[in-house]
């Protein structure tokens, strides 16, 4: 007897249908919390350290701004800067005259303090008379240090 003559139909071979792509298998579930953490940390992290900043900057402008003679904003400026310089040095705060200048101008690219028109803080805050256009040019300087030294 042979089976070719019996109507029997033969069918090829079928594969099983690809897998859906959602949802992910656990694995993945795992590898997008973690990447999801990792952003997380990051963002909390830049956040927090931009907080920190407007905060000490808003420090140092309030600081500044409450004294209204020249020379108190300058006096102002230097206790703000040593206090900062603390956390660079411990000793830092009893630097005096162009150790302190030197000191400030550690680290930039061009010393703003000991040769330029950050040299005031050594003793402005002690002279008589002092313009307040003076005070202003030294502002930013002082402000842009102490934010450095304060902002992690």
């Amino acid at each position: 007897m042979s089976t070719m003559g019996s109507g029997l139909v033969l069918r090829d071979i079928h594969q099983p249908p690809a897998p859906p792509w959602w949802p992910p298998a656990p694995g993945w579930w795992v590898v997008a919390a973690v990447i999801g953490a990792a952003i997380a940390a990051v963002a909390w992290r830049y956040w927090h350290r931009q907080a920190r900043r407007r905060a000490m900057a808003r420090l140092f402008d309030m600081q500044v701004v409450r004294t209204h003679a020249p020379a108190a904003q300058l006096a102002s400026m230097s206790e703000l800067l040593r206090r900062a310089a603390r956390r660079i040095d411990p000793a830092a705060d009893t630097l005096l005259g162009d150790e302190w200048l030197r000191f400030l101008d550690r680290g930039l690219d061009k010393p703003v303090f000991s040769s330029g028109p950050g040299s005031m803080l050594s003793d402005g805050g002690y002279r008589p008379q002092i313009a307040q256009a003076e005070v202003d040019v030294v502002r930013p300087l002082a402000r842009a240090r102490f934010l450095a030294w304060t902002s992690p």
